[in-house]
């Protein structure tokens, strides 16, 4: 039998720019550069990862850069919002710092729970959604958000799907999550302990276009599980689901195992360890160019090929 799982691991978008992209997620939210690599598949591009100080599972953001797609917003088949926690309290100065540093946004309201929802570099859709818990996250000291204000991790993602009996049963049946309330159209869903990075709300869109792979969209969103013995249980109880799973694939700072829920939105399931500080020390994460083992050989290469990136150490106006 497959463990429970305890909530989100990481959530993968796709940048056109990683310089604006970075200016965002530092320099508006406050998250810490906590890794830059490259795209596995794809390694003549970059992979950028944001989070709490280690980009603890539960916290991080993560880019791959690939500016020669297409841009467009997303639709059904995908996930169409981010949503971090905050402290309960801290909408406040959230709003009044989006305000001056030239970010749009606009209060909002999920089940009872105050929220702002902003756009980032990209037009990403991202939620501050007024719930929080600490269980999972360790303050970046040199963060340009003070801790009592700072984003805590993902509070959850949204899935917009053209149809969703499919995709409820296997969230329930197969992935274990537990059916929490619905608003209208949207449904929302809870594993493990519930609360903060634990939730995923599903939206009812017969009618909306279909979301395409491009610039401006989430590429998958990945959920935890401990260990690889745990990852193993999962992929056998998803291919006796009917699923199609990836075998497993090592990508250095976890293992992970793919596949596409029956709506169409792609999900992973990666494991907790070994982490971000396989590399690197805790301290100077993200400050070089980090590349698995089996890359080594194409460091020269890379640094050639790849833009620089500036991690501001200020704030940053505007997100587009």
């Amino acid at each position: 039998m497959a463990a429970t799982i305890p909530g989100i691991h990481h959530v993968t978008c796709i940048t056109g720019d990683v310089q604006k992209c970075t200016d965002f997620y530092v320099g508006v939210l406050g998250l810490r550069f906590v890794k830059k690599s490259i795209n596995q598949d794809l390694p003549d591009t970059y992979h950028i990862y944001f989070g709490d100080y280690l980009g603890s599972p539960g916290t991080a953001m993560t880019f791959f850069g690939w500016p020669t797609w297409p841009k467009q917003r997303s639709g059904s088949g995908q996930v169409t919002t981010v949503a971090f926690q905050v402290p309960a309290g801290s909408l406040g100065f959230w709003s009044n710092r989006l305000q001056k540093l030239g970010v749009d946004h606009e209060k909002s309201n999920r089940f009872g729970t105050e929220a702002l929802a902003l756009r980032d570099a990209d037009a990403i859709e991202i939620e501050l959604v007024a719930e929080a818990a600490d269980d999972r996250w360790t303050p970046w000291p040199d963060s340009q958000v003070d801790k009592e204000n700072a984003i805590r991790g993902f509070h959850s993602v949204t899935l917009t799907l053209a149809e969703t009996a499919a995709s409820f049963d296997l969230l329930t049946s197969t992935m274990g999550f537990r059916k929490k309330s619905v608003d209208g159209k949207r449904t929302r869903f809870e594993t493990g302990e519930g609360g903060p990075h634990a939730v995923v709300d599903v939206v009812e869109s017969p009618e909306g276009p279909l979301g395409e792979e491009s610039i401006g969209t989430v590429h998958h969103v990945a959920w935890r599980t401990a260990d690889a013995d745990s990852q193993k249980a999962w992929r056998e109880r998803l291919i006796m689901a009917g699923r199609n799973v990836t075998p497993l694939i090592d990508r250095w700072y976890f293992k992970s195992i793919y596949y596409r829920e029956p709506g169409g939105v792609l999900f992973e399931i990666a494991t907790d360890g070994p982490g971000f500080t396989v590399d690197e020390p805790a301290e100077k994460l993200g400050t070089t160019l980090s590349l698995p083992p089996w890359f080594q050989v194409r460091r020269d290469r890379l640094d050639e090929i790849l833009p620089p990136i500036v991690v501001p150490t200020t704030a940053t106006t505007g997100a587009h």
